[in-house]
């Protein structure tokens, strides 16, 4: 895994963790549930209003975490009620243990004991762990259902029950305003639905000692990934800066060709260029200064067959394409398109219309030789896969992947957990941004894209530092103009500049030219 990403684990990997602490190292797994337990109550105390706290608890380790915080809660004061939705003897040999050391706490067995949960100071939700997947069936459907409407704080142990911690897929689900993990993030709380279930995660250690198997699932980018960047020297010129070439472009759509062209050049290219439609470029040669303009084809208002031959001798002096900004939907885009995609030379990045354009034929992708990039939100995804919008976000790591695989490409898929794979390599983006959640900044990401593929790095490295420079861009945007909603994707180019001069604090250090 690279040095920028910080690891993050799933199911399988938090076991090997524990299973190392406890058979390879020696320590008892009764020590690291009393650490996880007590790490659960303090959350709980903070979060917790006035009325008893009461605590779910499943018949796995979860459960006996659950049981150990309410111990530690009696202790400090707290009015605690137990509930266990399988009866004490079908509980794990450490829930036992844990168990039989409560003193002062009301336990209730069974459904009935869930209308209880009305009136809480909190709820521990500590019914299903890291090893759940699937469908929940009864008596946890029933548990969820009087968890969520309970109406008092939810504090989640390990993972909201009913969230998949290795994907993030929940069919039905606990929604917590708290999640306790321990030791190690798991992808499930990154990535969404399981990310909006989770509320506030944190994680905390618990006795595992250090050397312990890292998650290996995914990475999360970290401010390390800007380390890559490179950095013009004195013998840099506009050529080793790097060309970008912007191709794209129709009636009513010239704005996301600009802005990806011109996030291109604040990203760092040596130059800009945009091939667009004849018809439309003096809007161009009007609306940008610095980026040069090629009108091809004939007087219609978007590109078409007879413009791809221009276009792709436009393409050839380039260091890196984008493709499909603005190009809009006429009859003959999704063959211009795939044609485009599969004749030009060099590092492409394809994005929005183009993306829809090639519809049902990521396949085509995968017998180009240079480096590909895509970037799609969850339609254009769907679209490109040919199956439901609704299926991609229900399953975002595992239609990344497939996407990724099926196309040869490293693929972005957009969100505020923005997912960047190739399809074995995973990593997501955590920063925070909910200003980005408007037209355009997608076309600004695909120039930043573009401008580090022109600068030399591989495609993952490319799109997991425009990920984290466009958030980052987002956030100061927002923070400048004092409210995300205000904002609009000009401000994130406008942004670019600060963003990467936090960048170089972060010790990039690489070199153009």
């Amino acid at each position: 895994m690279e040095d920028w990403l910080d690891p993050v684990y799933d199911a399988a990997g938090m076991g090997a963790a524990d299973r190392w602490a406890i058979e390879d190292q020696g320590v008892p797994s009764l020590e690291l549930m009393e650490a996880a337990g007590r790490a659960l109550a303090d959350v709980t105390a903070e979060l917790a209003v006035p009325g008893p706290v009461r605590v779910v608890c499943g018949k796995g380790n979860n459960g006996g975490d659950g049981l150990v915080a309410a111990r530690h809660l009696v202790s400090s004061g707290f009015d605690v009620d137990v509930i266990l939705l399988w009866p004490s003897d079908e509980l794990s040999p450490d829930s036992t243990a844990n168990f039989e050391r409560l003193e002062g706490i009301e336990v209730l067995e069974g459904e009935g004991a869930l209308s209880q949960l009305e009136g809480s100071g909190a709820v521990i939700d500590a019914v299903l762990g890291t090893g759940f997947s699937g469908e929940p069936r009864e008596p946890v459907l029933s548990a969820i259902e009087a968890i969520n409407g309970s109406g008092a704080p939810v504090i989640a142990c390990d993972v909201p029950s009913g969230a998949d911690a290795s994907t993030g897929e929940a069919v039905t689900s606990v929604r917590a305003d708290a999640t306790v993990t321990f030791h190690g993030v798991k992808a499930g709380h990154l990535v969404n639905p399981g990310k909006g279930l989770c509320g506030e995660v944190h994680v905390v250690p618990i006795g595992i000692p250090p050397g312990a198997p890292e998650g290996d699932a995914a990475g999360l980018i970290s401010d390390r990934v800007f380390e890559v960047l490179p950095r013009r020297g004195a013998s840099s010129t506009k050529f080793t800066s790097g060309r970008v070439s912007v191709v794209g472009g129709s009636k009513g759509l010239t704005g996301a060709v600009c802005l990806a062209a011109e996030a291109a050049t604040r990203a760092g290219a040596g130059y800009a260029t945009v091939a667009v439609p004849a018809s439309l470029e003096t809007i161009f040669e009007i609306k940008m200064t610095e980026v040069m303009s090629l009108g091809v084809g004939g007087e219609g208002p978007a590109l078409d067959a007879a413009s791809e031959a221009a276009i792709l001798d436009h393409c050839q002096r380039a260091a890196a394409v984008v493709l499909g900004s603005g190009v809009g939907k006429s009859e003959g885009m999704p063959d211009l398109m795939a044609s485009l995609a599969g004749s030009i030379p060099v590092p492409l990045v394809i994005d929005a219309d183009g993306l829809s354009a090639l519809a049902g034929r990521a396949a085509e992708l995968e017998a180009r030789t240079a480096p590909t990039l895509l970037t799609p939100h969850e339609g254009e995804a769907a679209r490109l896969l040919g199956i439901d919008s609704e299926e991609v976000a229900a399953h975002r790591l595992d239609t990344a992947v497939r996407l990724a695989r099926s196309s040869g490409a490293v693929v972005v898929l957009k969100g505020d957990d923005s997912i960047v794979t190739d399809g074995e390599r995973i990593a997501v983006n955590d920063m925070p941004a909910p200003g980005l959640a408007t037209a355009g900044t997608g076309d600004v990401l695909a120039g930043i894209c573009g401008a580090f593929l022109g600068h030399g790095l591989d495609p993952f490295t490319a799109a997991c530092a425009a990920v984290r420079i466009h958030t980052l861009a987002g956030s100061l945007a927002a923070e400048w103009l004092g409210s995300a909603e205000a904002m609009i994707a000009s401000d994130v180019v406008e942004s670019l500049p600060a963003a990467l001069s936090s960048a170089a604090a972060h010790g990039g250090d690489g070199r153009v030219g």
